[in-house]
């Protein structure tokens, strides 16, 4: 996925009220950015890190910025949620997912109960597959941990595929890591211990867990390998 317009650079005052980030230009001037992230963001918003945001083209938008990412010692780490389905499904269509190659066709936000959608669905001859994706950019003592704080939704999505595999179908759970400095992936079961006993149940139920590590940069960013799973 790559960015269709330059960046723009800055630097961090204050992230708040969950969806506002406050940045200071080169320029001096402050403005207020989108913050699409919900969580915690541990580790993420440190006042004085080197920022990057997009501007939307959309002049009836309210806020015209997006917090894209932060600098955190010599990495970026992409802190926008709205870009992993995206990098998923890019990855699908160029082959980068060997776990989830032989699809046909890609559908997204399928509804799967009266209350309850999934990222992706992938049909193909042998059935179809079941993708909900998560955003990974907490880092706890070099493990990439999820989630950043207690998920009762991330959790009820567990619930999901599991009821879906149970059906029969093919049932994954796909984080989208998105930050370098991180050598495997585990659930953050000091943060949300119930996320982390539901995600080991499902994977004893057959559910797939896929840990992908994504490069970012200013310029792009991309799917590149699986992470190591510790659960």
């Amino acid at each position: 996925m790559r960015f269709t317009a330059k960046l723009i650079r800055g630097t961090l005052v204050q992230r708040y009220k969950r969806f506002l980030a406050d940045v200071r230009l080169a320029d001096g001037a402050i403005v207020t950015a989108h913050c699409t992230n919900t969580g915690s963001m541990l580790g993420c918003k440190e006042p004085g890190s080197v920022v990057y945001l997009s501007r939307s083209e959309n002049k009836g938008r309210k806020l015209a910025f997006t917090w894209e990412m932060i600098r955190i010692d010599r990495h970026w780490v992409g802190i926008n949620t709205m870009h992993p389905n995206r990098l998923v499904a890019e990855a699908i269509a160029a082959d980068v997912i060997p776990e989830l190659r032989g699809y046909e066709t890609v559908r997204r936000e399928v509804k799967v109960s009266r209350h309850s959608r999934l990222d992706l669905c992938l049909d193909g001859r042998d059935g179809c597959c079941y993708v909900e994706v998560k955003n990974v950019t907490a880092c706890i003592g070099g493990a990439a941990a999820f989630p950043d704080a207690v998920s009762e939704r991330a959790t009820k999505h567990l619930k999901e595929l599991i009821r879906l595999k149970h059906k029969g179908h093919r049932s994954v759970i796909l984080f989208v890591v998105q930050r370098r400095d991180c050598e495997y992936f585990r659930p953050a079961d000091e943060i949300d211990p119930e996320y982390g006993r539901w995600l080991r149940k499902a994977i004893r139920a057959g559910v797939e867990a896929l840990p992908y590590h994504a490069y970012v940069s200013p310029r792009e960013i991309v799917l590149t390998h699986r992470l190591p799973t510790r659960i």
